[in-house]
């Protein structure tokens, strides 16, 4: 990659000025991570497909199988805004180290555990917990670090692309994670998602970023310093609320679509990859023009399209009675959903300083993931009670009317209001 010492990746920013989406990849550090990054999304999202599908096998009760969307979103609100405050008080790539290993291990045994036949659903919701509570623990860390890769300039540029790494993984891994499930079994979808968090161990060993070292701070107050910046700061406020009825209200697609394949639809394993696959593509799609759809017609706009597409690709799923109904609605719901989370999580990081980053961003996870967290289980009950197309079309319609009072209650910060520059 061009490094002065082949086995290092030195944490050299590239200078220049900012280009359009792809400038980031000129940054060596970036790439590497970016390559690393894409491999452990792709099996991440693997075991996601098969603890999801594994469930259905395990209980006939929505609710259980809503928890398993539970489980690896409740870590982020229970211990986000502890590993926020870890991300800013120690080295952030030794942090991702700490978590990688432990995703690994998590996954190892659950991959194990499956393949001698002794999974249930309870010991299925604490590894894949487990699982959630290392990706809680990396997220802000690794969040936090993509400045360090890349500089101020190409920051939105680089979300942007991350957020497409995640979806290419979410457009090819449920595809295959089905193929390894129906050839073998889900034991296989979860020992390939240990293997690839080695690819990231190893880039992480390599690379060295050129940061000061963080100024460590008792994490009570360090945690209390980044809550009232937040509680301070009316744009961020706003941001985190809108963030809140957001996740609350995409929960229900994502926890219940399991259980719309194979209980109204009637589908397999591969029906299942094949679902989760046309939302990973239209999440690319989406990816590839939502900086240019914010730079013409601003935040505000851009959320509300998002959240009104993701509503009528709910009700769509709801009323679909087959998978070549069902397809375009998932599409629709994977941009729409790239669409409004990065544009939620760039104002959050343009609008946070660098010293309190960290944990800023794991406020912002906290919230956002905690709404998904009580929402998955909110509607998983509502589907026990009163079926699965209710709970989707009550799901996108709080969607609606959250987003129509919340446009008057908390608007999206404008272009210039409380942003910082990091220059």
């Amino acid at each position: 990659m061009g490094e002065s010492d082949p086995h290092k990746l030195d944490g050299t920013v590239s200078s220049g000025h900012p280009g359009g989406t792809f400038a980031p990849f000129r940054h060596p550090a970036f790439r590497a991570i970016w390559i690393a990054n894409l491999t452990t999304s792709l099996g991440a999202t693997m075991q996601s497909v098969g603890a999801a599908w594994l469930m259905t096998d395990l209980t006939e009760s929505h609710r259980l199988v809503a928890m398993v969307q539970v489980s690896t979103t409740l870590p982020i609100m229970l211990f986000g805004i502890f590993a926020g405050a870890i991300a800013d008080n120690f080295d952030r790539r030794r942090v991702m180290l700490c978590a990688q290993w432990g995703m690994l291990m998590a996954s190892a045994v659950l991959s194990l555990l499956t393949y001698l036949g002794y999974m249930n659903p309870l010991l299925l919701l604490a590894l894949t917990l487990a699982v959630g509570t290392g990706t809680a623990l990396n997220s802000p860390a690794w969040q936090a670090s993509v400045r360090s890769q890349v500089g101020p300039k190409d920051l939105p540029q680089a979300i942007a692309l991350n957020t497409i790494a995640f979806n290419l993984a979410r457009s090819v891994g449920p595809a295959l994670g089905g193929l390894l499930i129906s050839i073998w079994d889900v034991s296989l979808a979860f020992l390939v998602n240990a293997v690839s968090y080695i690819a990231m161990i190893v880039v992480l060993m390599r690379w060295r970023p050129q940061v000061e070292a963080p100024v460590r701070q008792p994490m009570l107050p360090a945690i209390a310093t980044g809550l009232r910046f937040c509680a301070s700061s009316p744009p961020i406020r706003r941001i985190l609320i809108r963030g809140a009825a957001l996740g609350f209200g995409v929960a229900g697609y994502q926890a219940l679509v399991p259980a719309v394949v194979r209980d109204r639809l009637h589908g397999s394993e591969i029906d299942f990859g094949l679902m989760l696959g046309s939302f990973g593509i239209g999440s690319i799609a989406a990816a590839l023009i939502v900086a240019k759809a914010r730079r013409r017609f601003g935040t505000e706009a851009v959320l509300g399209a998002a959240t009104l597409a993701f509503a009528g690709a709910q009700i769509d799923l709801a009323l679909a009675t087959d998978l070549a109904w069902a397809l375009p609605a998932t599409f629709v719901a994977g941009g729409a959903w790239v669409a409004a989370l990065t544009t939620i999580n760039v104002a959050m990081q343009m609008r946070s300083p660098d010293t309190i980053l960290g944990r800023c961003l794991s406020i912002y996870q906290a919230i956002t993931f905690g709404g998904m967290a009580i929402g998955a289980w909110s509607w998983g009950a509502m589907a026990d009670w009163q079926g699965l197309p209710f709970a989707l079309c009550a799901a996108a319609g709080f969607l609606v009317v959250s987003l129509v009072l919340l446009r008057f209650l908390a608007p999206m910060p404008g272009p210039a209001e409380g942003r910082i520059d990091h220059s």
